[in-house]
């Protein structure tokens, strides 16, 4: 039977290191420890990836990554008494959310604000009467109260820029029987899986490369600067996979392949290969082809930096948002992969 308690416990120690967007220093700190403690040769580029290396037994190269960042908010003004106004972080929408506590990750000190919408209690008078009644919620329409003078924003180093994310109060995942549910299983989840290799992985086929990836949820950055200046025969991104009435995917503990997203098409010869790879340990996979979506492999293939890309991920309720993943699914992509790259 898998460990899904050690598995639940490792998720949920990557969610509470916070890590938006272009602000990942809490995470990497954490994921390099992870390495180190594992003995992988690693290292961390310019461009903000962490990278463990495990050389092949033949000729040739394969990635995996999983985004280490984050979505969230972006600091746009401050206010006075404390009030910041914010825009979106990569896909984030406040409504998801919801008002409640959001860390803002000042340059000096992490301070905590509210994510606000507004009274209820007002009338057509108010702008905001009209989230109420017929208008979605936008980030324009709302904002963080921190309750502080300039002064004191000024200290901890909040300005425009500082990042906002969901209090680590409110991360605490829940376990639902086989599932996890929380806030950035997207990516976090997909991180535990790279970890695991790094620890179980010892002789690949090729020279393998696993690459926590930064600043994914605003361009794929660091995953197309890897692939840039790092020439692999084939990528394969870890990923959630949502599901949604308009795909025939199903939750639970089957992985999922993607044939296409948004940016384009997946490589069906890597497909074959990883669907032979799981026929060989016995787990049945899933295909889908979805929208508004894109991963760093079909970023990167759409790019030219890869010749072979392909997302392998796990079905995810929520996406974006609290999201609920079933266990099994992030444990057999670890089995599928390993059984991959150990072929």
């Amino acid at each position: 039977m898998p460990d899904f308690d050690s598995l639940f416990n490792q998720i949920a120690e990557l969610v509470l290191h916070h890590s938006p967007s272009g602000v990942e220093g809490e995470i990497d700190q954490f994921i390099l420890q992870q390495l180190q403690a594992i003995g992988i040769d690693h290292w961390q580029d310019e461009a903000g990836n962490i990278i463990a290396k495990i050389s092949g037994r033949e000729a040739g190269a394969v990635a995996i990554t999983a985004h280490k960042d984050e979505i969230g908010a972006i600091v746009k003004g401050i206010q006075p008494q404390g009030r910041l106004s914010v825009r979106a972080l990569g896909g984030a929408f406040p409504w998801v959310y919801g008002e409640g506590v959001v860390d803002i990750l000042g340059d000096r000190h992490t301070i905590s604000g509210i994510l606000s919408f507004g009274s209820r209690h007002v009338s057509h008078e108010s702008p905001h009467k009209a989230q109420q009644e017929n208008a979605p919620l936008r980030w324009e329409q709302a904002w963080v109260e921190t309750k502080l003078q300039s002064v004191e924003l000024e200290i901890a180093g909040v300005r425009p820029g500082s990042r906002v994310v969901v209090g680590k109060h409110r991360k605490q995942p829940f376990r639902l029987g086989d599932y996890i549910a929380s806030y950035t299983l997207d990516n976090k989840a997909s991180v535990a899986i790279l970890l695991n290799l790094a620890q179980i992985v010892k002789a690949p086929r090729y020279d393998t490369y696993l690459v926590a990836s930064a600043k994914e949820e605003v361009g794929a950055v660091g995953a197309l600067y890897f692939s840039q200046r790092q020439r692999v025969d084939r990528l394969i991104a870890l990923e959630i996979c949502p599901l949604a009435r308009e795909y025939p995917l199903v939750e639970g503990d089957r992985p999922v392949l993607l044939a296409q997203d948004s940016y384009g098409l997946y490589d069906e010869g890597l497909n074959g290969e990883l669907m032979a790879a799981a026929r060989g340990v016995h787990l049945p996979v899933q295909m889908g082809a979805i929208a508004g979506f894109g991963s760093d492999a079909s970023i990167a293939m759409k790019f030219g930096h890869v010749a072979r890309g392909a997302c392998l991920g796990f079905p995810t309720d929520n996406t974006h948002g609290y999201e609920i993943a079933h266990l099994g699914a992030i444990d057999h992509c670890i089995t599928i992969l390993a059984a991959y790259l150990n072929q």
